[in-house]
């Protein structure tokens, strides 16, 4: 085991160095551009995603602007006629983008190697407390939608397993089928427009991880503040997932209960509930316990944009997608860098979870 997961951890090197070098061959044919943004600002003019598309920038590959296929070019940027080129200069230094870009690569990765993400582009404030700024957030609606989602998808999941094909598994098969069909951003309007004052009953806040005034609460106080705050946000976050989880705890309790050895079991006359948590248990819930460190990452990071943004809550999803729409390039990759890493060592801990749970997997003698 110790030499599959030393080949593991010597994978993560090149598969983040790929995963970055692709990205940022991506970006420099992205249009638009932090130097853009600053001249567009300063002309009046609100950038857009297409400023450098079609009939709007530079003229193919050659990075003259339109009508000018000789001679001297004034600007490679769109609005920037009329500025002082050394002006153009003074940007493009301040950015970075006076250097080729394979040195820009370069020297990025050499600096994120030590966690070094620089400043943000268009925030007065470092990268990295930018992130922690935001983390809270994160990390409050991935962990209790992960523990929360566990909970109640297990024993549900068994229950529907046990009682496979009767009433309860069909009627409780529909709901989670419905409930996996709505968005979750449609499903957090309609909780904000019944709990949160929007037309029926004001519960629940609408906005926000805490009250106004958090700080002069007791303790009990803002336990019970923060979990008010945090109650429907998490729900319309868990329906996916909820569903998700339920029906693979199902199926794994319903495939190791068909197996021979169960059968066995009962004709040694041993009782069905000594059956299931004695010998299926272990077994069934191999695969969801190993699951829970990638089940978790994927809360925290991911599908929480649109429940940030329908309730105000200032996370890391909410940050990733301004700083991609604002070319903030330093936010943007510092966070692919920090989320594949994140994923990547995730996996492995995944793998050896399963290790844990199970000591008759051998990872060894797989390829890596």
């Amino acid at each position: 085991m110790a030499a599959y997961l030393l080949k593991r951890l010597l994978l993560i090197i090149p598969t983040l160095l790929g995963i970055m070098l692709i990205s940022f061959v991506i970006i420099q044919f992205a249009p638009g551009g932090p130097v853009e943004r600053v001249i567009a600002q300063i002309s009046g003019n609100d950038v857009s995603a297409t400023s450098r598309i079609g009939g709007g920038g530079a003229d193919g590959m050659s990075g003259r602007p339109q009508g000018q296929q000789g001679g001297e070019v004034s600007s490679k940027y769109r609005g920037a006629q009329g500025l002082d080129p050394e002006f153009i200069k003074q940007l493009e230094k301040q950015f970075g983008f006076d250097k080729p870009a394979h040195e820009r690569f370069f020297l990025m990765m050499k600096n994120f190697l030590v966690f070094d993400f620089g400043k943000s582009y268009f925030r007065d404030i470092s990268v990295m407390q930018l992130i922690k700024e935001k983390l809270p957030v994160s990390i409050s609606l991935g962990l209790w939608m992960t523990l929360l989602t566990y909970l109640i998808s297990i024993p549900l999941g068994i229950r529907k397993a046990v009682h496979d094909g009767e009433r309860f598994d069909t009627w409780t098969s529909g709901v989670l089928v419905i409930g996996y069909a709505i968005p979750g951003f449609l499903f957090a309007v309609l909780l904000l427009v019944l709990f949160a004052g929007g037309s029926f009953f004001q519960w629940f806040p609408s906005r926000g991880l805490t009250s106004e005034g958090f700080q002069h609460f007791s303790m009990a106080g803002k336990v019970l503040d923060y979990f008010w705050h945090l109650t429907l946000p998490i729900i319309a976050m868990s329906l996916g997932a909820f569903t998700t989880m339920t029906f693979l705890t199902r199926n794994s309790f319903i495939d190791e209960i068909r197996k021979q050895y169960v059968t066995t079991a009962r004709a040694k006359g041993l009782g069905e509930r000594e059956v299931l948590y004695g010998h299926v248990f272990r077994n069934a819930m191999l695969l969801i316990i190993a699951g829970f460190p990638g089940a978790f990452i994927h809360a925290f990071f991911t599908g929480a944009l649109l429940i940030e943004t329908i309730f105000s809550l200032d996370g890391l999803g909410l940050l990733s997608f301004e700083s991609t729409i604002n070319r903030d390039y330093p936010v943007v990759f510092a966070t692919l860098y920090i989320f594949s890493l994140l994923g990547l060592v995730v996996n492995l801990v995944s793998d050896f979870v399963y290790t844990l749970v199970d000591p008759r997997i051998d990872f060894e003698t797989r390829e890596v």
